[in-house]
Parts: C-alpha cells; sequence; structure tokens
C-alpha cells in the first residue's frame, strides 16, 4: 500500500554491501522455478547495469554457502531486485533456496558485479540467445529496454525442454505486443502432454536462426545458458563466417570482472590452410584435403560413393561411423547424441581434424 513517508530517489541512499537485503516477495516461474525479490531495510535503492549479477550467502545448514546470481530485474525499476532462480541437478545453494526461503528473511549480499551488459556494446540491434535460466540477464535487458521507452530492435531466442519450462513465457508476450521492435522465439525439445504448440522444435540450428532472426549476422549477439548449447551457438555462428567481436557469452560459473579475466572459448575452427586426410577403411582410399572440406566432398573427390540427400545436416542419409580421428560437425538434428555418442558422423557436415578414419 502507498507509504506516508515515501521518499524519492534523490533523497536515500543506494544500496552498498553495508545492507542486508529481505526478501518481500516469491513468485513461481516454471516448475522448479522461482523469483526471489528483495528490498533493503532502509529504503536505499538499487544501482547497476542490466545483465549484472549479485553474490548472496545463504544461512544452510552446517555452513555459509556464497552463491553468485544474475539479476533479473531491471535497474528502471530501482526499488527492489530480483533473481530467478532454477536449481540443477546436484544443486545445494539453489535447492536450498527454493525448498527454505520465505518472504520476511534477510541475506548478506556482494555487488552488483559483471561485464555481461548490452551498455557495454552499444548496437542498433541485438539478438538474444538464451536456453534454461539463463534467460536471467536477457530478461533484465529487455524490461530495461521496454522501461526505457526507445525504439530498439531486438530479436530474442529462448530454448527450452518443454513450452512449460519456458520461464518469462507470459511477460515477453506482453511485452512483444506492445512493443513492434522485440521479437521473441521459442526452441522447444519436447511437447507438453494435451497442449499444442506450433512453434519451434528440436534443437537450434542453422536452419532455424536465419528463420527466427534473417539479419542475425548484423546483430550484437548476447548469449547465456548451459556451456553445450552456448558451444552450439558458437560453432553456428562460426560455420557462417560471423565476425566474434559481436558475440558475447555469459555463465554462472565464472562471472568475471575485467574483460582481461575472460577466457577465450577454446573452440575447434576448421582452417583452409590445414592439411588433413579421410582414410575409407572398408575401401581401402586414403585421400588428402583441408580441413575445410566435409567428409563427403572428399570422398565423392575419391570416386567413392556415400549415399547424401540434403547436404545440409538435415536428413541422416549420410550418416557413417568414425572409427578413428576427429571431425567437426555442425549439424541440424539430422542425427541423434546417441548415434554421436556410438561414434557415428553424418559426412556432408563433418570436417575432419587431421587423420580421420571412416568405415566406408
Amino acid at each position: 500500500m502507498p507509504r506516508k513517508d515515501f521518499k524519492p530517489l534523490d533523497a536515500r541512499r543506494f544500496w552498498t554491501d553495508a545492507q542486508e537485503l529481505e526478501c518481500t516477495m516469491i513468485l513461481p516461474e516454471a516448475p522448479g522455478v522461482k523469483t526471489f525479490c528483495f528490498k533493503t531495510t532502509d529504503d536505499s535503492w538499487f544501482k547497476y547495469f542490466p545483465g549484472q549479477f549479485i553474490t548472496i550467502e545463504l544461512p544452510t545448514p552446517g555452513e555459509k554457502l556464497l552463491r553468485t546470481y544474475t539479476l533479473s530485474s531491471s535497474p528502471s525499476r530501482p526499488l527492489s531486485i530480483a533473481i530467478t532462480v532454477k536449481a540443477q541437478r546436484g544443486s545445494l545453494g539453489s535447492q536450498w533456496m527454493l525448498d527454505h526461503v520465505q518472504v520476511g528473511d534477510r541475506f548478506r549480499a556482494y555487488g552488483p558485479g559483471g561485464l555481461f551488459t548490452f551498455h557495454n556494446h552499444p548496437a542498433e540491434k541485438y539478438l538474444f540467445i538464451s536456453a534454461g535460466s539463463g534467460i536471467t540477464p536477457m530478461m533484465s535487458m529487455t524490461r530495461w529496454l521496454y522501461d526505457d521507452g526507445a525504439h530498439t530492435d531486438i530479436t530474442f531466442v529462448h530454448a527450452a525442454r518443454r513450452p512449460s519450462d519456458i520461464i518469462f513465457r507470459a511477460e515477453l508476450e506482453r511485452m512483444a505486443q506492445r512493443l513492434p521492435d522485440l521479437h521473441i522465439s521459442f526452441v522447444i525439445e519436447e511437447d507438453d502432454p494435451y497442449v499444442a504448440w506450433t512453434g519451434y522444435r528440436g534443437r537450434l540450428s542453422q536452419l532455424m536462426l536465419p528463420l527466427m532472426a534473417p539479419d542475425y549476422l548484423e546483430r550484437e549477439i548476447f548469449c547465456c545458458g548451459p556451456a553445450p548449447f552456448m558451444q552450439e551457438v558458437r560453432d553456428i555462428l562460426h560455420s557462417v563466417g560471423f565476425d566474434m567481436e559481436h558475440y558475447h557469452e555469459e555463465n554462472f560459473l565464472a562471472p568475471v570482472l575485467a574483460e582481461s579475466e575472460r577466457e577465450e572459448p577454446d573452440d575447434v575452427i576448421p582452417d583452409e590452410d590445414s592439411r588433413a586426410a579421410v582414410i575409407f577403411a572398408a575401401s581401402g582410399v586414403e585421400a588428402a584435403c583441408r580441413e575445410t572440406d566435409t567428409v563427403l566432398a572428399v570422398a565423392k573427390a575419391a570416386g567413392l560413393n556415400i549415399p547424401s540427400a540434403c547436404q545440409f545436416g538435415v536428413c541422416g542419409t549420410c550418416k557413417v561411423r568414425k572409427l578413428s580421428g576427429e571431425v567437426h560437425m555442425v549439424h541440424n538434428g539430422g542425427i541423434s547424441d546417441d548415434d554421436i555418442a556410438s561414434g557415428h558422423i553424418l559426412a556432408c557436415c563433418s570436417n575432419p581434424i587431421g587423420r580421420v578414419e571412416v568405415d566406408v
């Protein structure tokens, strides 16, 4: 309710680590996901950049745990902050929060900090790509742009296991209805029973991304999610020659305080000048090639036939078994994780890294 002692922002201090946070609201967002809202006890306000994080001290039994969470709230609403918590398998701190934190509980917290904010990378157009709870910094930035009222072109792509797992879905759809510059796309891996889904299915791929964001090569890209998901996004961007100076990613494992602390991903990128070779074991043929050649192209040049159709990693017709060596494969859903684990590759979208032996 309105308070008689309400003070405008310029009559308040801003929050520092010295002031405890009090949980004022807990909101369910999706199965196993809750948003915890906090205020200070002296009406100080919060100053941060959208996309930044805080570190919170959790008084779990036996020890105090320090856990870092990206703020899902926007600094355009500075009287409170919010974190959105999803417990991963084996989680201690996040699961404890979901099970035990109540309205009125108080916590020590530190920050805000972090460099993952579009304020560090001004651009005309943005592409946000997230998966799971990686949506939180994207949501903070989107909420900020919504409140800012400027026409900033945003395409927001989010991946989830099922439609019911999409965090902030209703709010994003409501914002997109009122912001013509906000375009959202969801991709899910599984349907919810008895619920119709008309969006994208599968895993984010080279084929989906141009449909979701036809001009994605021109956008400043921010990505957050599990490490394998971000690896797949980087593979897609590398494969089309995207300028990675305009790609930025965050994860929840090791937030950094300076750009110099950020570790560059150790990605495998086929090099046109690097020599490679494909050994076709069943045919007794060895063919020299470049890393940028595909196994299928090398086979054709050697006069060998590998049945193929789409030649874009979709249909799976060219699946072959790899006997040894490494390939860099960027497929578009034409092979399952089980097939990959059993040593199979799609010849049409696999580049040999060094010497590779296949059962052809």
